[in-house]
């Protein structure tokens, strides 16, 4: 692919012109928050800077029309998407490395969220502009009126999540009430995407690295098993989790809690604009989620500059990178209630307070800094996913299933895409 995109490694022969436009693709929808943000974002930088930049939104076939330009050898020359991406397109040799000696504020990145940019070779390939984790939504009016406590570990977790289910928290008499609200279908690997928060709380994981960027499949260790089990008994056993949650992604799991029809949601801080319009703030709470066997690990995710092979403007570039994790830029794209483009700041020196005074999004932060662990950068993060899911999604579909022969067969077929991608461990 990368002869495709340019004529030399990472189109170190191309004629530089430090006055060409720089072309910049986001992943977002067109017309929507997140374009009006990235164009806010741009602006700020010509304005700081003098390059000049024009932002194509782009959501649906996002990764096709990115593969068509790198068959015409004219990739734009930065792309905002999301940080596992970062294995795909470096094996596909869409991406130059980015010299951190070029990026004054490099220095003022997290340690978790610089380490997302890096490729398995140890070379930086992205820097995150934007970072999210996951916290616990809780309605606080049913806790109150329950006399139940924050949750701080599972076992408080699964107590909670049964007296949602048995209590008639909303007091309307009837037994229409579930304590979490948990997308488990297949699409997109949301079963295994949500899953993640709890594996990684027990000390679990889907696949170990074994050094020098090896993996080995890890379903099968006593502390992933403990972990499937735990969630399999909060569906299977308890029936605390909504109905049909292995037929929804995220767009009908939302309405559960938003509707008060569960009373529990681990997710990242992007919603609680949609759910203070549908809830109120006062009906409900942000907390960290409980700690688990081992500790409390969530996922981290969130979006990645990217600078593409083959640019005529790469000091534009190196200058837009270094300008999106700035704390300029990082407050720039805090702004505004829907249309910003950060969510948790990336940078150290960066008080979310100062843009954000709501507590909530602080508690987020704080999660993201103490407890956020990015999925690792393999040259193919979704076909992972994609498999576990389908595991997670079964178990949790057919109480039935046995969970150790599902998991055996889960870590023979990740022994498979590992081995697949190169990065199996002898």
């Amino acid at each position: 692919m990368l002869t495709s995109c340019t004529s030399g490694p990472a189109g170190s022969d191309v004629k530089q012109d430090a006055e060409a436009t720089l072309e910049l693709w986001t992943r977002t929808t067109p017309g929507g928050p997140g374009e009006k943000g990235t164009l806010a974002l741009a602006a700020a930088f010509t304005e700081a800077t003098g390059y000049k930049v024009k932002v194509t939104a782009i959501f649906d076939d996002f990764e096709t029309k990115l593969q068509q330009r790198a068959a015409q050898r004219k990739l734009p020359d930065i792309v905002l998407n999301d940080v596992t991406q970062l294995g795909a397109m470096h094996s596909q040799g869409l991406l130059r490395e980015i010299d951190l000696s070029k990026i004054k504020n490099s220095g003022q990145i997290t340690p978790q969220g610089l380490g997302s940019g890096k490729s398995l070779d140890g070379k930086q390939y992205g820097l995150p502009y934007s970072a999210q984790a996951t916290a616990l939504l809780i309605r606080k009016d049913w806790r109150e009126k329950l006399k139940l406590e924050t949750p701080k570990n599972w076992d408080d977790f699964a107590a909670m999540a049964k007296a949602f289910t048995t209590r008639d928290p909303d007091g309307d008499g009837k037994k229409n009430t579930y304590g979490l609200a948990a997308p488990l279908s297949t699409k997109r690997g949301y079963a295994s995407w949500y899953f993640s928060n709890f594996l990684w709380a027990a000390g679990g994981d889907f696949i170990a690295e074994s050094g020098k960027g090896k993996y080995k499949p890890a379903m099968t260790t006593d502390a992933s098993v403990e972990a499937v089990q735990w969630f399999r008994d909060l569906g299977c056993k308890d029936k605390a989790i909504q109905p049909g949650a292995v037929t929804m992604d995220t767009p009908p799991t939302n309405e559960t809690f938003e509707a008060g029809r569960t009373g529990m949601f681990a997710v990242g801080p992007y919603l609680l604009p949609r759910f203070d319009e549908a809830l109120g703030k006062d009906k409900y709470e942000v907390v960290p989620m409980p700690k688990g066997p081992k500790d409390a690990t969530v996922l981290a995710e969130g979006g990645s500059v990217y600078l593409m092979a083959g640019s005529e403007n790469r000091a534009g570039q190196d200058a837009f990178a270094d300008f999106a994790v700035s704390a300029e830029g990082q407050k720039t794209g805090m702004k505004g209630e829907t249309g910003f483009t950060v969510q948790l700041p990336v940078n150290k020196t960066v008080d979310i307070s100062q843009v954000r005074p709501d507590p909530r999004w602080r508690t987020y932060d704080e999660v993201y800094r103490t407890s956020g662990r990015y999925a690792p950068s393999v040259p193919n993060w979704t076909a992972v996913r994609q498999v576990t899911a389908e595991t997670v999604n079964a178990l949790m579909a057919d109480c039935g299933l046995d969970t150790g022969i599902k998991l055996r067969a889960l870590d023979k077929q990740l022994a498979g895409i590992l081995e697949e991608q190169g990065i199996a461990a002898s």
